[in-house]
């Protein structure tokens, strides 16, 4: 079931970021230098969506995104890794979409690692351009709807 995240929900957000973050190899070792990059916060931000799977009060996945005029940015998509490659991802995302098009959206836009580009990829985003992050080269990636 997909629904809208609460405050309370915030210890299984943590959970689902925190070990989908450390289950990426290539991000670990960065990600354990900088502690503070691991601790998932509820922006104040009033545009802020956080949708969350939830299976029988176990989460096990989330998207969040805001928007800026025109486009939905999707700042995360986190999938717990004991729940992956069940189509949960995929799930979040349509959600994402059939919300911003009911919104009159017709843009997605999210800074991706390229380990997730073939994700991306396989749901209809498109490589933009190369972006720096904190932990490295990025993906600017962009969908219309």
């Amino acid at each position: 079931m997909i629904r809208d995240a609460t405050p309370a929900d915030l210890p299984g957000l943590q959970s689902v970021f925190e070990r989908a973050s450390l289950s990426n190899t290539g991000d670990r070792a960065a990600l354990l230098e900088h502690p503070a990059a691991l601790i998932f916060a509820w922006p104040d931000d009033p545009t802020f969506r956080c949708r969350v799977v939830d299976a029988v009060g176990d989460l096990t996945g989330f998207a969040t995104t805001v928007r800026a005029d025109q486009v939905i940015e999707l700042i995360d998509l986190f999938v717990d890794p004991d729940h992956r490659r069940r189509g949960i991802a995929r799930s979040l995302l349509d959600d994402v979409v059939i919300h911003a098009r009911a919104s009159g959206v017709h843009r997605l836009e999210v800074d991706g690692n390229p380990h997730a580009q073939s994700f991306y990829e396989a749901v209809g985003f498109v490589v933009e351009s190369m972006v720096a992050t904190e932990f490295g080269p990025g993906l600017r990636l962009g969908r219309s709807l």
